[in-house]
């Protein structure tokens, strides 16, 4: 018999690496794990990005695949009525995704009933706990650049869509309120310290030298998961399962724990690699054909430092023969450089109402038999509330989030090539504009009894019809404005940047999309640098990363055997 009785406050939860479009299998791989564990089914299923929601063929035209690989997958049926999701599913999206209805709703939605999408860093409240999510990956040089990518996409726009932005991130450090879960499709940088190192380079070679560079994972995943601390932590992107334990000081106990340090943030180097073996086993080709990103990211580079001796304390005078006594009378520009400061991460000092220690991270697979792709697990909040909570839960709005949203709704831009991302004002600067934001969405939104998320998903696109082959198509889906997004704004009181005139549309698609940016294939630099990008590489099979004839390792992202895994 099931056991339908749930743990006091707890939530079960069924958690996917990479969807790649099969969400048919994925479903009927929840169904048998709940049958194995006895359960009557989830409350939630999270799905770690690649979701490819894919509404029609023009969908797969701004998709990073290669045309050959284009495939619609299973939703469209949920698209279109035809199928409807048996549990509530939430995703963030990865780097193969269709960014034109992603692009609709970058504050999140409904992309099919029962289906959520995050939208481009989003906080959502689901019973008990509260989830954290930021989608996208990392490549550097596109990092402290606003939301430019608008319909019609050029080359450069499919790829750099994807691409997280510090906008986002910046909002996801400035929470102040404990989490209970977080998501990011890559992992956050130097978490493989934190667990079997020595078994991950076994199934996957050549994350080694880039767990010993410091360039394997995505950094602003690590300001985020440093910030929030939350109990649980899950991933996907590297196509392999992985789990880890990040402990943390209490709050207020580091170094770093100072008002001085909240306005003053700066990536600090890397945490060291572990101890390896000096042969590990060589993982079996996978075909990836991630085709991400030919530009070098030279973003990440960094000069060597300048030596600076300092004088020894017995010399009474400077460089350049003048006392001390005489610099002593010069204004304080004249004065020595004092001490440099510690390095601190952006996010940090960690509040004292964060008071999680332990983080459990845990990295999935993509659906193809024989992978580890599925785990179910009950999880419950890391500060119980006051109240019992009972399923079946609800999606709803986090308020703190909403006041952040607010604040930061007069800093975005959408489709503006020449915009540039305003300067990050620093913590100190924020906080007391979230706290009066804070008091309005208390007055208007909790107290209007309005933080429930509204079931009000809207078909914009034509669903798929049949006859049309996705490998053929060659022109771009058209721009909508999405019913959610502008209900949404106009709840929170804040610009829809993503409407726009019938006419605005008709001469953005007349134009056609701008000219690509002039690529250079050289190899190496950067994070996960060399040509090719980060995820995926090449036609060729074991070139998951690199790209076309460089691929320089195997097994992340991408395709294989000519249909979407």
């Amino acid at each position: 018999m099931a056991d339908n009785t749930h743990e006091v406050d707890g939530v079960r939860i069924a958690v996917e690496g990479c969807g790649h479009g099969t969400l048919d299998a994925i479903y009927s791989s929840v169904a048998a794990s709940c049958k194995a564990r006895g359960w009557d089914g989830v409350d939630l299923l999270i799905i770690g990005g690649d979701f490819q929601a894919t509404r029609n063929a023009a969908d797969l035209s701004v998709m990073s695949v290669p045309a050959k690989y284009r495939e619609l997958g299973d939703f469209p049926a949920y698209y279109s009525g035809d199928k409807t999701a048996p549990y509530l599913t939430i995703f963030i999206a990865g780097n193969h995704e269709a960014s034109s209805y992603l692009w609709e709703l970058y504050y999140g939605g409904w992309v099919a009933p029962n289906i959520y999408y995050l939208g481009a860093a989003n906080v959502l409240r689901f019973g008990p706990l509260r989830i954290a999510g930021m989608s996208g990956i990392w490549k550097g040089f596109d990092y402290r650049k606003p939301h430019h990518e608008r319909l019609p996409f050029s080359y450069d726009d499919i790829k750099s869509f994807y691409h997280v932005r510090e906008i986002d991130v910046r909002k996801l450090l400035l929470l102040r309120e404990q989490v209970d879960i977080g998501l990011s499709h890559d992992w956050p940088r130097a978490i493989e310290n934190h667990g079997n190192a020595n078994a991950l380079w076994k199934m996957k070679p050549d994350f080694r030298q880039e767990s010993i560079d410091g360039s394997l994972g995505n950094p602003a995943a690590e300001y985020v998961m440093d910030r929030l601390r939350p109990a649980y932590w899950f991933s996907a992107h590297m196509h392999c399962k992985f789990a880890a334990v990040k402990t943390y000081e209490a709050p207020g106990t580091a170094e770093t724990s100072t008002d001085a340090a909240a306005g003053k943030q700066e990536e600090s180097a890397p945490a060291p690699a572990p101890e390896v073996p000096s042969k590990p086993e060589a993982n079996p080709d996978e075909i990836d054909l991630d085709m991400e990103d030919d530009e070098v990211d030279q973003s990440q580079a960094k000069p060597a430092e300048e030596s600076n001796p300092v004088a020894s304390s017995s010399t009474t005078t400077t460089t350049g023969g003048v006392s001390d006594e005489l610099r002593a009378q010069l204004p304080a520009s004249f004065s020595k450089p004092g001490p440099p400061q510690p390095k601190v991460n952006p996010g940090q000092p960690v509040p004292p109402t964060i008071t999680n220690t332990t983080t459990r991270f845990l990295a999935l697979d993509k659906c193809l038999p024989g992978r580890k792709f599925i785990q179910l697990c009950s999880a419950s909040p890391v500060k119980p509330s006051s109240t019992l909570s009972q399923p079946p839960y609800r999606l709803q709005y986090d308020p703190e989030w909403l006041a952040i949203t607010r604040v930061f709704a007069q800093y975005l831009s959408i489709g503006d090539r020449a915009a540039q991302t305003p300067p990050n004002l620093g913590e100190p600067t924020y906080q007391p504009m979230i706290d009066k934001e804070r008091v309005w969405v208390d007055e208007n939104i909790v107290q209007a009894d309005k933080l429930d998320v509204p079931e009000n998903f809207t078909i914009t696109a034509p669903p798929y019809r049949p006859g049309i082959d996705p490998k053929t198509v060659d022109y771009q889906p058209d721009e909508y404005t999405n019913p959610q997004t502008t209900a949404f704004c106009e709840m929170l009181g804040v610009p829809n940047l993503w409407d726009a005139s019938p006419e605005e549309r008709a001469q953005r698609k007349a134009d056609g999309p701008p000219a690509s940016e002039p690529r250079h294939h050289q190899g190496g630099g950067g994070f996960r640098g060399g040509r090719g990008g980060n995820r995926g590489g090449g036609y060729r099979g074991g070139g998951n990363r690199g790209g076309f004839n460089r691929g320089r390792g195997r097994g992340r992202g991408g395709w294989r055997g000519g249909r979407n895994t």
